[in-house]
């Protein structure tokens, strides 16, 4: 695996990057951004267990349900733990958290990112856990 402590970190900053758009795109309930981060054969598994195979899948859900989806105040994301698969591949474990006035719950997404031939990272697998209190 490639350890180069600067090419490591620009991949970091890029993966957070990522993070920050699915953020971006849950605040403002935005399809097309959202789905611009996806690898065309992603699996995407919602927090309710709903298995979504191929960007045409992910596609249908979030465009149905994103607009509109139902929470009061603010949804956050935050990269709190990046593995390095390979150089090209990493699992990025993600805090999710719905803020006052919403009803504070939490997820805790896994992202499975890979680093494309032009440099990007794209959502690959994803596993969207709610996390339940207690």
């Amino acid at each position: 695996m490639d350890t180069d402590p600067t090419a490591q970190a620009a991949d970091i900053k890029a993966i957070k990057q990522v993070v920050a758009t699915v953020e971006h795109s849950q605040q403002h309930k935005d399809p097309d951004e959202f789905l611009s981060l996806f690898h065309r054969d992603a699996v995407w598994t919602t927090a309710h267990g709903k298995v979504l195979i191929g960007l045409d899948a992910i596609s249908e859900f979030t465009r149905r349900v994103l607009p509109a989806a139902h929470w009061d105040g603010e949804v956050t994301y935050e990269v709190t733990h990046v593995l390095f698969i390979r150089p090209d591949v990493a699992a990025v474990k993600v805090r999710q958290r719905y803020l006052p006035p919403g009803d504070g719950s939490e997820g805790a997404p896994l992202y499975v990112m890979a680093r494309q031939d032009d440099g990007r990272w794209l959502l690959t697998a994803c596993q969207n856990t709610a996390v339940v209190p207690g």
